[in-house]
C-alpha cells in the first residue's frame, strides 16, 4: 500500500491541480495558524488568504511543543491553545476553506495517534483536508500512516531539508505524495532573507529525487524572497511566519494578511 502511486490519491490529485493551474508560475501556499487569534478569526484570516491569491493553504494545528516552529508561529499555537482551540475546531475552519482551495494540515504525530490512523484521516477527508503535513514523523515511521492515507485519499507530504542525505532523499521523494515540502535552511521557521542561487541547489536536489512538486518554505518573508524562489526553479513557495506576525499585529487581521498575500501573489506572478 505504501508504494501505491500518488495518482491513485484524490487529494493528491487536487494538490496537483492546483499546480498544474499555475501553468509554469510557482503556485502560493500561505501558513495558517488554526485558532489565532480566535477560531472564527483565523477562518476570516484564511479567506482572505484564499481572496488575495493563495492557490493552497498549509492550515496548522496548534500544539504544545512545535519543535519545527519558530518563535512567531510557536506563539500563535500557544495563545490558540490559551484560547480554547481543538482539533476539532481547527477541521471545522478546515472544512470552510477546503471549499475555495486545497488545504494541507500541518500538525504533529501525537495528534494523530491520540486517535489513530484510520479515525484522524477519516476525519481530515471528511472536514476537506487534501493533505497531511508531519515534521516530526521520520520515514522509518511513515509507513503505516501513508497507507491510511493512500486508502482515504489523503496526500502525506514530506519534508526534506538541506541536510538531508542523497540516499535518504530518493527515498522520501519515492513516497511522497502531493508534493516535497522543501526547508531552505537547518532550522526551524522564521522570516529570513534568501536569494536564487542560495534557493537553486536545495530545490535541485529534491527535484532530482521525485516526481511530484518541490515546494519550499521556511524563512521566505518577502515578495522578492518568494519571486527568487519561483526563479529558482519551486513549483511552489510556502510563507508562514510573516502572515502569521502580521495577524498578530493588525487591528483587521483579515484585511491586513489579504494585502501581504496579494503583494506576495503579485511577486510571483511578475
Amino acid at each position: 500500500m505504501a508504494s501505491a502511486p500518488a495518482s491513485t490519491n484524490a487529494g493528491a490529485e487536487r494538490i496537483a491541480a492546483a499546480f498544474a493551474a499555475k501553468r509554469g508560475r510557482a503556485a502560493l501556499m500561505p501558513y495558517l495558524m488554526g485558532g489565532f487569534p480566535d477560531l472564527e478569526t483565523s477562518r476570516q484570516i484564511g479567506l482572505a488568504y484564499a481572496d488575495g491569491g493563495a492557490d493552497l493553504i498549509e492550515l496548522g494545528v496548534p500544539y504544545s511543543d512545535p519543535l519545527a516552529d519558530g518563535p512567531v508561529i510557536h506563539d500563535a499555537g500557544t495563545k490558540a491553545l490559551a484560547a480554547g482551540t481543538t482539533l476539532d475546531g481547527v477541521l471545522d475552519v478546515c472544512r470552510t476553506l477546503s471549499e475555495r482551495v486545497p488545504v494541507v494540515l500541518m500538525l504533529y504525530i501525537n495528534l494523530v495517534l491520540a486517535r489513530g490512523y484510520d479515525a484522524f484521516v477519516a476525519a481530515a477527508v471528511e472536514a476537506g483536508a487534501s493533505g497531511l503535513i508531519v515534521p516530526d514523523l521520520p520515514l522509518e515511521e511513515a509507513p503505516d500512516l501513508l497507507a491510511a492515507c493512500d486508502a482515504a485519499g489523503l496526500a502525506l507530504v514530506p519534508l526534506v531539508a538541506p541536510t538531508t542525505p542523497d540516499a535518504r532523499l530518493r527515498d522520501i521523494g519515492e513516497r511522497a505524495r502531493g508534493f516535497v515540502y522543501t526547508v531552505s535552511v537547518a532550522g526551524t521557521t522564521g522570516e529570513r532573507t534568501g536569494s536564487k542561487e542560495g534557493f537553486a541547489p536545495i530545490i535541485e536536489r529534491a527535484r532530482a529525487s521525485t516526481s511530484v512538486p518541490v515546494a519550499l518554505g521556511f524563512g521566505i518573508a518577502t515578495p522578492d524572497a518568494a519571486a527568487a524562489a519561483a526563479d529558482a526553479g519551486a513549483d511552489g513557495v510556502i510563507v508562514g511566519s510573516r502572515l502569521v506576525r502580521e495577524a498578530a499585529e493588525a487591528d483587521d487581521p483579515a484585511a491586513a494578511v489579504r494585502q501581504v498575500v496579494a503583494d506576495l501573489a503579485a511577486g510571483l506572478a511578475g
